[in-house]
């Protein structure tokens, strides 16, 4: 199993920046990748940011060039990272932490939400 706690989210103006946290426990060692996804009021649930242990990143069209994921590793836990700037009002949502575990497993965090208003 393994277990993800969003943090960092809150209130912010237009073209400010904003980090959020990730904390990852349990079985790290069967994740394959780590992403963040959004879902705004009446929208679906989207990709946002995404890493691979390998090292690769992927990243939604919109936020390419704002955001960046990163990810930190200490021996029982790992914490990813978004770290978001140039912030736009259509960039709120709650965002979610997910894990790509072995056989297919996905594990979710319960989201932080981020509003993006002056």
């Amino acid at each position: 199993q393994v277990q993800l706690v969003e943090s960092g989210g809150g209130l912010v103006q237009p073209g400010g920046s904003l980090r959020l946290s990730c904390a990852v426990s349990g079985s790290i060692f069967t994740i394959n990748a780590m992403g963040w996804y959004r879902q705004a009021p009446g929208k679906q649930r989207e990709l946002v940011a995404a890493k691979t242990v390998g090292g690769s990143t992927d990243y939604a069209d919109s936020v390419k060039g704002r955001f960046t994921i990163s990810v930190s590793r200490d021996n029982a836990e790992n914490t990813v990272y978004l770290h978001m700037t140039s912030l736009k009002p259509e960039d709120t949502a709650v965002y979610f932490c997910k894990a790509a575990g072995w056989g297919n497993m996905d594990y979710w965090g319960k989201g932080t939400l981020v509003t993006v208003s002056s």
